[in-house]
């Protein structure tokens, strides 16, 4: 390391999904000895300093932008939408705190090194060409599916007078075939000069012309996506993950400290010896009640133990009907917020029912617990493909029409269920994601790979910071 203090900028987008990966990377940096200022707004300033409170990370608060149209007062948080329709009116929205951030950026008192902000953000990248600030780019993606959606971006023909589901094979990847369904609409989809479409393009051109990505994976895992996108592609991508090994799991503190109600039950599942799947998906994702009456049709005759966590608008969608008496032997439902990695860590839990956000897929890696892939949104159906057809970890849920985001009927969750949890394959699984699982590991310990590239991307612009 240069004799250069280390200050990082990290400014993430105000959403659960995007917000804890950066709280996690912050703590891999604060490893590192640098000073940490994190950017965020009012009402997600409380959430972000009780998640670092044992750390010594400054939080600078800025103003969110008011008269938002559709989003009511208050709300600063896409997980807080009345609808998911009105994320381009939310996210296009931030844009206006540009002169704040500036201003913010300003009165630092220490230079900052460099930033990470959020890839929602592209307008973050003119505030840190005023400051000759270097920017990298945080998404809630893998190298995979970031090569995959540049790939196809670059290739907009590609599926054009092809059925959605019909298989094409991807260009610069001759084993690889992929469906139109696949692909988020933005890149692929009849409207691609749609508002949403233009703003994909812009935060996509201003990566392309930042200095780099700050990505939340470990080179064993996609060596081959990473480096394609680092040869081919770029900004440079330097995967220093898994972030979430960077915070320890969260320790008893004495006898006072109680357990949450859904760890009591996985405990006396574990004295059962009564193998539990884990069913969530995410805090973003609108299920209809016609869905979610067929995964309670399919989770209750699979007979597998079950821990299945619902969001608040959820609840009471459906489950007033004795469906929680009649499963008590075997399935709990949670409504409250749960600690998912504490979940997926506890040695009862052996698949997960997982909409594929690659936040959840690393965590269940890292806690070697193979994953029924399910994806519904965004990139999901891409980090679906890899789990399942590249690193072999998990199966995919079963739709009526064959396609990637299609309805699932009880009869084809419980089969696949079953194939999770019991399944000739399941065995095979389970020594994948244990190979994985160690392996990254190793990738985040001194010496490792994830080690390694952080260090270097911490060396490289320290030192151009002192030559400038």
């Amino acid at each position: 390391m240069t004799s250069k203090s280390l200050h990082v900028v990290l400014f993430p987008f105000m959403s659960k999904g995007h917000t804890i990966p950066i709280l996690q990377l912050a703590r891999l940096l604060l490893r590192r000895n640098a000073t940490v200022t994190l950017f965020t707004t009012t009402a997600n300033r409380p959430y972000i300093s009780t998640s670092l409170s044992d750390t010594a990370t400054s939080i600078v608060t800025l103003p969110f932008p008011h008269n938002i149209p559709g989003v009511p007062p208050g709300v600063e948080s896409v997980d807080k939408l009345p609808s998911l329709s009105l994320f381009y009116s939310f996210v296009s929205s931030t844009k206006h705190m540009k002169s704040h951030f500036e201003q913010a950026i300003r009165s630092l008192k220490t230079p900052v090194t460099f930033m990470v902000t959020d890839g929602f953000f592209g307008w973050t990248l003119e505030s840190a060409n005023i400051f000759n600030i270097p920017r990298l780019v945080y998404y809630t993606m893998s190298n995979f599916a970031i090569t995959m959606n540049r790939v196809i971006s670059f290739n907009p023909h590609l599926f054009e007078g092809k059925p959605d589901t019909e298989l094409v094979t991807v260009p610069g990847f001759p084993w690889m075939t992929a469906t139109r369904f696949e692909f988020d609409d933005a890149y692929t989809g009849p409207d691609t000069n749609s508002p949403l479409s233009k703003w994909v393009v812009e935060q996509v051109l201003a990566t392309t012309n930042s200095y780099g990505i700050v990505t939340n994976s470990f080179f064993e895992l996609e060596p081959v996506y990473q480096e394609y996108w680092n040869s081919n592609l770029g900004p440079k991508s330097w995967s220093v993950g898994p972030f979430c090994l960077g915070q320890e799991p969260r320790q008893k503190e004495s006898l006072s400290d109680q357990k949450p109600s859904w760890m009591v039950w996985l405990d006396k599942k574990l004295e059962l010896g009564s193998p539990v799947l884990y069913v969530a998906f995410g805090s973003q994702a609108d299920i209809s009640l016609e869905q979610i009456e067929e995964i309670k049709f399919g989770l209750e005759r699979s007979e597998v133990s079950f821990l299945w966590v619902v969001r608040r608008s959820e609840d009471g969608f459906g489950f007033d009907d004795g469906f929680e008496e009649r499963v008590k032997e075997k399935g709990i439902v949670v409504r409250e917020w749960v600690n998912q990695r504490e979940i997926l860590e506890h040695e009862i839990v052996k698949g997960f029912v997982s909409h594929c956000g690659w936040n959840s897929v690393l965590e269940s890696i890292c806690a070697a617990v193979p994953i029924l892939a399910w994806p519904l949104a965004a990139e999901q159906p891409l980090n679906a493909k890899f789990v399942v057809e590249e690193i072999k970890i998990g199966v995919r849920v079963e739709t009526c029409d064959g396609s990637v985001k299609g309805f699932v009927k009880w009869e084809g969750l419980q089969k696949k269920v079953k194939e999770l949890m019991e399944g000739v394959k399941a065995t095979d699984m389970r020594k994948n994601v244990k190979e994985i699982s160690d392996t990254a590991m190793k990738a985040v310990e001194d010496g490792g790979s994830s080690w390694r590239s952080l260090n270097e991307l911490i060396v490289e612009l320290q030192t151009k910071s002192i030559s400038a």
